[in-house]
């Protein structure tokens, strides 16, 4: 195999006998220019695996060559090297689209890292991984599209959308289709860490920084290390963290709690919200520096009523996962149920639709009808997946079993509905010898419907 070959622009001899001599060590061939002309040239003439280019440069800027390459379509990776803390530099190179950036002085080990990365860039538009978004609706051909351009980043990407739309799925596809796709994915919902821990959790302790703090414990950070934190529900982090995050991004380095030394870090920060974080910007409640650092690149996933013909898609997708859970062939949308699922907004997106037709799938038997398709309910209904409840007094469900009237709401009111299911399905099985067939007959439901509240309630 013919080794890689860098290109290497910079006016000055120094940097560019250093670079030169670093990727040589990593068995890189080296091609050096002094201006933008002549590294044009260059990629006119051959491929190159990677480009390092200084920012300031006779003739123009790196930034002028990462954008001459874009409309040229020319997909080799661009490592922009700035001056030391020019923010503004990065982060306008990175939304021109290169690959990542550099600090002067030059770090080795730090360049070693980016050339490591960069060479493991896919070619070939195609993509990795596990992750899937499934449709085929143009929203999300675009999106798929976009993702893989991002992916061959180093950017910040900020994921937006409502909730339940897969703000999470896609940052793992991100993930995947990326130059880190070996290396960890770590997801962290910044607002269920308490505040007083968020800086532990996310930067790690030394034994005794603090009461309880009985040995030395790794953040997120560290465990994502070569690899990408995805910062979910960015928006709840307090202000003091915010600062605190800001400088890891920059710095690339941080400081576990009660220690004094700082430690490198590479890792890649996606993030989402489904809030306006410009409001929370002109509000006050977010930092507007930390607002243009991770949203380098902003992503939008569309909610589901935008997709078309996705929900049915995604709705036999959805089925026929639920089905094999349990074992059974998956139950097929009857004309009907179609056509009510079409017709419904899905306010809480994909999510909604999970819900809505894990509960179906409980209550029909072969054929899921317009009837198990329970949606839209009113602010204050049962949650969708509750056994039974809200139907008038006296009123049966489709195996025939009487449904009671939804009793006045009590704390933890879910939690007692199925305690008692469990003890009453508990009950009839012991009853009948643990026969499901004859069990479901007794109380009224299809063999199916019983095994997906065993699952669902833990019965073994």
């Amino acid at each position: 195999m013919a080794k890689p070959i860098a290109l290497v622009v910079d006016d000055e001899p120094d940097i560019r006998e250093l670079l030169g001599i670093t990727l040589e060590r990593m068995d890189i061939d080296a091609c050096a220019c002094a201006d933008i002309a002549a590294a044009k040239a260059q990629l006119l003439r051959r491929e190159f695996q990677l480009c390092l280019t200084d920012m300031r440069l006779p003739d123009g800027d790196g930034i002028d060559l990462v954008e001459w390459m874009q409309l040229r379509g020319i997909a080799t990776p661009v490592a922009v090297i700035t001056a030391h803390g020019n923010v503004e530099s990065a982060v306008r190179a990175l939304k021109a689209g290169a690959f990542d950036f550099i600090s002067k002085p030059v770090d080795i080990k730090v360049l070693r890292k980016l050339v490591g990365s960069a060479l493991k860039v896919p070619h070939g538009g195609t993509a990795g991984g596990k992750a899937r978004l499934l449709g085929d609706s143009p929203a999300i051909e675009q999106l798929r599209a976009t993702i893989a351009k991002v992916a061959r980043s180093q950017a910040p990407v900020h994921i937006t959308g409502e909730s339940g739309t897969g703000k999470e799925l896609v940052a793992r596809m991100i993930h995947e289709q990326g130059s880190r796709a070996e290396a960890p994915f770590v997801p962290v919902n910044c607002g269920a860490i308490p505040g007083e821990l968020m800086e532990s959790e996310f930067f790690g302790h030394r034994k005794g920084a603090f009461t309880g703090a009985v040995s030395d414990k790794e953040g997120l950070f560290q465990s994502a290390e070569g690899g990408t934190l995805f910062m979910d529900e960015i928006a709840d982090l307090p202000l003091p963290m915010q600062v605190k995050l800001l400088r890891v991004i920059q710095e690339k380095s941080l400081r576990p709690v009660g220690q004094t030394a700082e430690v490198p870090v590479d890792v890649r920060i996606l993030s989402a919200t489904h809030k306006d974080l410009r409001a929370l910007v002109a509000s006050g409640h977010f930092r507007e520096d930390l607002y243009y650092r991770i949203n380098v690149i902003e992503l939008r996933v569309p909610p589901l009523r935008e997709r078309g013909d996705d929900i049915l898609l995604l709705s036999r997708h959805i089925l026929a996962r639920l089905a094999a859970g349990m074992g059974l062939p998956a139950p097929e949308l009857s004309a009907g149920a179609r056509a009510r699922l079409a017709s419904y907004n899905f306010p809480g997106n994909v999510r909604e639709l999970e819900n809505i037709l894990e509960r179906a799938i409980a209550l029909s038997g072969d054929e899921i009808a317009a009837e198990d398709i329970h949606i839209g309910a009113p602010v204050g209904a049962p949650p969708v997946g509750a056994p039974f409840v809200g139907a008038p007094s006296g009123a049966t469900n489709r195996q025939g079993i009487a449904a009671e009237a939804a009793p006045t709401a009590a704390p933890n009111l879910g939690d007692r509905l199925e305690l008692l299911e469990r003890e009453t399905i508990v009950r009839a099985l012991e009853e009948n010898r643990y026969n499901k067939t004859v069990t479901a007959k007794k109380l009224g439901l299809t063999l199916r419907a019983l095994r997906y509240r065993m699952q669902k309630l833990g019965i073994d």
